[in-house]
């Protein structure tokens, strides 16, 4: 295994087995938190120059967008974060071999995924966009930036590993650095080619891909380059049955959680669509903010899981246990601070995207961000539960959650938009309600689920 006493591990890893519960989540959470910040500036950018420069229709068509790309790219996200926790075991366990083969299985299986995944979203991009219905007057924008953006998918899982697996060692600093690169390269792409070149939204699809390729090749580069202990050796070329079934359960349970979550959120766009242009370009801001505000949460719960994963691995059982009291309180602090924060700064917020005298679009903004930044609190639990089931080998439990949440979220919108005394509103209102319900039935599963009682 990796000898600690380098300086460059010192710096860069951080043994997540040792020293204060609190502060070590709290330091290898930072950089994935800023990390992970710094990837919503990818979409924002796009967001904000779109809006100001572009106008309301083609916020609107890279806003639908958004969401689209948001589903494809989960599932390849997920399968990373669902390799990462088993490499992360293995790495507490100290079983250098058995990591090596996991990562390496992860790798190859992974590969497979993004290029079928690709391929098929290049031959169905009119059935997927007739399927959102995009309406015609927005069309053939939502076409130019998607196409292009779809090239980006390889560049999404090169990332994504090596970040996961980078992490999974402790090292969450350097994803963190070609995240910072590739969002200042993405901001500037985007001046130079829709503001300067003129060349619309494909413009800045084209800024965002080229973005994510600087990240994704040179993470990949760096990792080889500096991380030669995951060098594999001859044998680990060739998985057993074990590792491969373990890989693949864990990766396929991960990414169908991601993929669920992000595919009920594109059938909520499909919904929010049938309103309007007025409701998309809201819809496309304040998600963007919405997004923006608990994400910190939402990266929290990423690196609380690979603490519980590393700690369980390691057999770290009181460990285990109060990093799960710690979590829970420094979530529900952060997430009562926003909530206040977004809803009095609503307004404000929606002026950022969107030109003051767009009042209708501002206003459905408001009110969206109003209805779920009162909620904060209920979408951070839930990413420490889905966080905790992933880190102790339960991932079939975050599925079941993420389906909990967001088949309320769809049913509630859908059962509820096309009553005229409600009509968006519903909406809205069906995303903090799902995330209760699944909050509730995760805490209540604590308590029955025999792996978890015997820690």
């Amino acid at each position: 295994m990796t000898d600690l006493s380098r300086p460059y591990d010192v710096v860069m890893k951080k043994d997540l087995t040792q020293g204060n519960v609190t502060g070590t989540m709290l330091l290898f959470a930072g950089p994935m938190i800023l990390g992970n910040l710094l990837q919503q500036c990818y979409n924002i950018a796009d967001t904000l120059i779109v809006g100001r420069y572009l106008g309301a229709s083609a916020l609107a068509a890279v806003g639908s967008a958004y969401t689209l790309m948001t589903f494809l790219t989960s599932i390849i996200i997920g399968l990373c974060m669902g390799s990462g926790a088993v490499i992360s075991v293995y790495y507490g366990k100290k079983e250098d071999g058995q990591m090596k083969k996991s990562m390496l299985t992860s790798f190859f299986f992974i590969s497979i995924v993004t290029i079928l995944l690709t391929v098929l979203v290049f031959i169905a991009i009119h059935p997927i966009l007739h399927i959102l219905q995009v309406p015609e007057n927005i069309y053939a924008l939502m076409y130019e930036y998607v196409w292009v953006i779809f090239w980006g998918i390889g560049f999404v899982f090169l990332y994504n590993f090596f970040a996961y697996l980078l992490r999974a060692l402790g090292n969450s600093v350097i994803p963190l650095c070609f995240l910072g690169a590739a969002a200042v390269l993405n901001i500037l792409l985007d001046i130079l080619f829709v503001v300067y070149f003129q060349m619309g939204a494909g413009g800045a699809a084209f800024a965002t891909v080229l973005s994510q390729a600087v990240s994704g090749v040179g993470i990949g580069v760096y990792t080889w380059i500096k991380e030669p202990e995951l060098h594999p050796k001859k044998g680990a070329f060739f998985s057993d049955r074990k590792t491969v079934s373990e890989v693949i359960r864990n990766s396929a349970a991960a990414c169908v959680q991601q993929s669920v979550m992000n595919f009920g959120i594109l059938m909520i766009q499909g919904l929010v669509n049938s309103f309007g242009t007025v409701v998309m370009a809201a819809f496309a801001a304040a998600v963007k903010i919405d997004s923006f505000a608990y994400m910190p949460a939402q990266e929290f719960g990423n690196a609380f899981s690979l603490f519980i994963s590393q700690n369980y691995g390691a057999g770290e059982k009181v460990r285990v246990r109060q990093g799960m009291k710690k979590a829970a309180a420094v979530s529900m602090a952060f997430c009562g601070i926003i909530s206040v924060g977004i809803f009095v700064l609503a307004p404000r917020l929606m002026g950022i995207f969107i030109d003051a005298g767009e009042v209708l679009i501002i206003q459905a903004g408001v009110e969206y961000l109003r209805i779920e930044g009162l909620f904060y609190c209920g979408i951070g639990l839930l990413f420490l539960l889905y966080g905790f089931y992933r880190g102790v080998e339960k991932p079939e439990m975050s599925l079941v959650l993420t389906i909990i949440s967001l088949g309320t979220r769809v049913l509630l919108a859908y059962m509820l938009a096309p009553l005229p005394r409600i009509g968006v509103l519903g909406i809205w209102w069906a995303i903090p309600i799902g995330w209760f319900l699944a909050d509730a039935v995760g805490i209540l599963c604590l308590e029955r689920v025999k792996e978890i009682n015997t820690l």
